[in-house]
């Protein structure tokens, strides 16, 4: 993978985030890194199928909606509260960007 190598902090993260039980106390870091994890891998593959975004501002847009999307699933199978999403959409969001900053997407 191009930006989370398959044992990073963020891929384990997601791999504790997708395994964990129903309504699992998840700490919004874990679900940060998760979900930033998530949204790369989902933003590699859409590059693969589709090619490069034409600017780096619709880089980051396409990578934040795949975030998101990770988050919305997990609100709702793991049981998790408004609160705990916007925290988690925070930690992503600061994930992302270390890591698109440095890679220039």
């Amino acid at each position: 993978m191009g930006w989370f190598s398959e044992d990073s902090d963020q891929a384990q993260a997601y791999d504790q985030v997708n395994n964990a039980p129903h309504k699992a106390e998840l700490s919004h870091e874990l679900l940060g890194g998760a979900a930033s994890y998530a949204a790369m891998k989902a933003y590699e593959k859409h590059c693969a199928d589709n090619g490069k975004p034409d600017s780096h501002a619709e880089a980051k847009e396409l990578i934040a909606g795949f975030a998101g999307a990770f988050l919305d699933r997990m609100v709702e199978t793991k049981g998790l509260d408004y609160v705990d999403k916007k925290k988690a959409e925070r930690a992503a969001k600061q994930h992302v960007d270390e890591i698109v900053v440095e890679d220039n997407y």
